[in-house]
């Protein structure tokens, strides 16, 4: 298998696990098929729109290549048809949305490097692909995005996106070592989840109260 068709698989794969987790996302909250297809397609596709506008790859292939779109859609119809044998709909979610910011970690990354970006900025680029259809997903749905929690999101994107730029430097930007890197990602998202990491906020403090005498 060539890198090229590795990337393609590894992108449609991103795809459809994103279109999972936005439409299982769309059916909690009880929309209709249209509705349940197009919050799908936007999780699927949003990351990787922006991946090719950035490195000016266009048309993007979100609407260049049928095949995305297409992936995108049906994976969507066919969560919204099969929901009622996806138990506890929420893990299900949580954990799609886990696989699917590895693998456009992953790829965008590499795209990013491979259009001769230097490795900050496909740092960068790599993890806003991630990141990007998770974040249309949850505006879509009515929640606080996930990257704007205390959860460790995209930080864990961009620790795997720095790992995929540390193995393409040193020429290791293969099949295996890239897996790995993937499930870095994977895993370190669901760990924080499971063991409730957090990035810091700021701490609030209350106003003063003090009383003051009258003033004179």
């Amino acid at each position: 298998m060539t890198t090229s068709t590795a990337l393609l698989f590894a992108d449609l794969t991103g795809v459809a696990v994103f279109a999972a987790s936005g439409a299982s996302a769309a059916v909690a909250k009880r929309l209709d098929l249209f509705g349940v297809i197009f919050v799908g397609v936007v999780a699927a596709l949003g990351g990787g729109i922006f991946r090719d506008l950035v490195i000016d790859e266009v048309p993007p292939l979100a609407f260049a290549d049928w095949r995305y779109a297409v992936t995108a859609a049906v994976t969507a119809a066919a969560v919204f048809w099969l929901h009622p044998q996806l138990a506890r709909l929420r893990t299900t979610v949580l954990v799609l949305d886990a696989a699917g910011l590895a693998l456009f970690t992953v790829t965008g990354t590499l795209k990013a490097l491979d259009a001769h970006v230097p490795a900050v900025g496909a740092c960068m680029i790599g993890m806003l692909t991630a990141i990007g259809g998770g974040l249309g997903r949850d505006l879509l749905t009515g929640e606080i995005p996930v990257v704007l929690r205390r959860e460790i999101y995209a930080l864990a994107a961009l620790a795997g996106s720095v790992v995929v730029a540390l193995l393409s430097a040193y020429g290791q930007a293969k099949a295996a070592p890239l897996t790995c890197a993937a499930v870095f990602v994977f895993a370190l998202r669901l760990v924080s989840l499971r063991r409730r990491w957090s990035a810091p906020v700021a701490a609030l403090r209350p106003p003063r109260t003090g009383t003051r005498g009258p003033q004179g």
